[in-house]
Parts: structure tokens; sequence; C-alpha cells
């Protein structure tokens, strides 16, 4: 799909003018919480359910399975555990927002259901992490992330592996 670059221009500067006005709101609700003095107790949550393709591989839109669309927004704020500005190289999956907010808590977790407490990751952003990532979109359409390789099967014959240390934007499918 080729676009007209002003009109590229439009889309992306929509996407950020929402990203900003999102952000612009969420301080609202953190400066309350300060303000409350509940800032010191509140674990904080936000997340998005998909990313975003912004023009890359000549995409503008979330159903793909490569990183643009399946690298969803994820920031947890636990009051006494993580640092300020600090990022986690390591893929985490939204199942695992259950098992770590019931471990923050200090609530039981139900070993039936699915995910892996990240809470270690929040202590320290650099914990060895050998848990993959694992994004289904459609019928037998996977992928599988960890922090160096991406691995997509369309069912059938089709599949990609891209190697994250040296292809970050997954260009160059190795299968």
């Amino acid at each position: 799909l080729e676009l007209d670059k002003d009109f590229q221009r439009k889309l992306i500067h929509g996407y950020y003018a929402a990203t900003s006005y999102i952000d612009a709101q969420i301080g609202k609700v953190v400066a309350k919480l300060k303000e409350k003095g509940l800032d010191k107790n509140t674990i904080i949550v936000l997340w998005g359910d998909h990313g975003w393709h912004l023009g890359d591989k000549m995409r503008y839109k979330k159903y793909t399975l490569w990183e643009e669309a399946c690298k969803t927004p994820l920031v947890i704020k636990a009051p006494g555990l993580t640092q300020p500005g600090s990022r986690c190289p390591s893929p985490v999956n939204l199942l695992d927002l259950y098992p770590t907010l019931s471990e923050l808590a200090g609530l039981p977790i139900n070993t039936e259901n699915e995910g892996n407490s990240i809470v270690p990751l929040l202590k320290d952003v650099n914990t060895e992490w050998d848990i993959p990532s694992l994004t289904t979109m459609g019928f037998n359409r996977h992928t599988v992330r960890n922090k160096k390789w991406r691995y997509i099967s369309y069912g059938g014959n089709q599949e990609e592996l891209y190697n994250h240390d040296v292809d970050t934007m997954e260009f160059t499918n190795l299968a």
C-alpha cells in the first residue's frame, strides 16, 4: 500500500497526538495520587492491547505478527520496587499481569491460571529471563519471542525467523 507522504505525516501526527493526550491524562491521575498521598501505596499499571505499524513494512495497522504490532505498551509502577525511567529488555506477556499483581498485592495466586509473575524483572530489569512470549493472531498463526529471537508460523509451510541482536526491524527472514 503506497500512501502519499502528506497523508502519511497526518496519520503519524494523529497517532502521536493521541499518545500525547493520553500521557497528559495519566499525568493528571498520578498528580492527584501524589496530592492525596496515595502514590506511596498504589500500584499503577498501564498497557495496550497491541502495537501499531506507522509505515514500517508499508503498513499502518496492528494486524501482523511482527514486532511493531505485537509489542504493546506495558508500564508498571510499584512503590518501593520499580525504578523511575527503567526499561526492561525482556519480552513478557500480558498473561503475566495476573500473577504479578497478585504477588505485589500479597494475594494467593490461582495456579490454574496461566502467566508468570514478572516481579523479578520489576526488581531488576536486567534479571535473566528465559520465558518466551507467545502471541496468536487468528487460526493457526502464532509468534514466539524471546530477547534475541522472533519465530512466526502462519501454519503450513510459511514461517519466519528473525535475530533481534542484528535485525530489530525484522527485515531478514532467516527461515
